[in-house]
């Protein structure tokens, strides 16, 4: 009994020294106090963070390209890529795979369908800080054909499996075409 009251007393004192000498209750000079303490923060609102980042960086702006010339193509050239169909469909239903060993949602055999709806330019016009343009519009529509599978685990764990899943998400493309000649600065009368 007097080891193992002997063992749990030395236990608790190399611990109380750990703690105490890890830098984050003493040291010596100007000290920020209780505020020193690292507070533990959930991972959920960093990925919360870098996914507006890597919308906003990869798909939240609106591109100002050159004139369009005469002859030249007047079509939109770039379909949605896979990354922006699923960040899309993410966004629509609101789910990005459950929670493990609780609730799981995974995807697999992927099809992404792109069908083109609509293009068209709108006729030029000045626009505050970037002059006279002209706003090329480009909307798809994505069908996405992949099987879902969800795992639940709690509280009687099971799969469901759903092999003939669908969805479909609407996906616009705007850029601007600039009018007239750019290296002079001056909007031609030619529209």
């Amino acid at each position: 009994m007097l080891t193992k009251r002997m063992t749990v007393t030395m236990m608790l004192l190399v611990a109380a020294t750990t703690v105490l000498s890890s830098g984050c209750f003493y040291s010596t000079g100007p000290t920020l106090g209780i505020l020193s303490i690292p507070i533990p923060v959930s991972p959920y609102f960093q990925k919360d963070h870098e996914d507006k980042f890597h919308v906003q960086e990869r798909y939240g702006r609106v591109p100002i390209l050159g004139p369009l010339t005469s002859g030249g193509p007047a079509v939109a050239l770039d379909p949605p890529s896979d990354d922006e169909v699923w960040w899309a469909l993410e966004r629509a239903r609101s789910v990005q795979g459950g929670f493990p060993f609780l609730n799981e949602t995974q995807r697999n055999n992927v099809t992404i369908v792109r069908e083109k709806i609509a293009d068209y330019i709108d006729p030029p016009r000045v626009i505050p800080l970037i002059g006279p343009a002209q706003l090329h519009h480009a909307h798809y529509k994505c069908t996405i054909y992949f099987t879902e599978r969800k795992i639940v685990g709690w509280p009687v764990p099971h799969t469901l499996e759903d092999e003939d899943s669908v969805e479909v998400v609407y996906i616009d493309h705007n850029h601007f075409h600039m009018v007239g000649n750019v290296d002079l600065g001056t909007a031609s009368n030619h529209y």
